[in-house]
């Protein structure tokens, strides 16, 4: 079961990652004007909503009834989802269009926050990061045993691309 199980988390691993690195690419490639038109959110941002979306139904994923109706404003937004028969604590997209990542590169973080690039050259990239629920069923079986195990409540991915303009 363990394995099942396990594999299933890395599948679900590599789908989450090749969704945040298309939807960084396709934001990236947005003007970076729309960032700065209203308080509404950017269609760049947007796009990354409707292409995570599309990619968690067409891979009969649940969309965990995430809202096109983000959170935030400027450069970082955030879009949350807790319904659809989703575990908690559901799904989060986060999408920063103003994110500074070192030129020698770095780790990027779960939650896309810029990084502090010192005295290096940063470029200025779109951060995309996807927060996924996933009900692990070995720590289910394990406790039936007797054994606890702490494992994630969430399985994390995090795409960045250089902002084109």
């Amino acid at each position: 079961m363990g394995i099942f199980d396990f594999s299933s988390a890395l599948t679900l691993k590599q789908r989450l990652t090749n969704m945040a690195r298309d939807a960084a690419r396709a934001a990236a490639g947005g003007p970076s004007t729309d960032v700065q038109a209203s308080t509404a959110a950017p269609v760049s941002v947007m796009d990354v909503y409707y292409i995570v979306d599309n990619y968690l139904l067409a891979n009969n994923l649940s969309d965990c009834g995430i809202s096109p109706s983000p959170i935030g404003s400027g450069l970082t937004w955030t879009f949350t989802g807790t319904g659809g028969g989703c575990p908690t604590p559901g799904l989060t997209l986060i999408v920063n269009r103003g994110y500074y990542y070192p030129i020698t590169g770095g780790t990027p973080s779960a939650n896309c926050q810029a990084q502090n690039p010192g005295a290096q050259t940063a470029i200025i990239s779109t951060c995309v990061s996807i927060q996924y629920a996933y009900p692990w069923k070995f720590g289910q079986a394990a406790s039936l045993l007797g054994f606890s195990t702490m494992l994630p409540t969430q399985i994390s991915a995090v795409g960045v691309s250089a902002n084109e303009n």
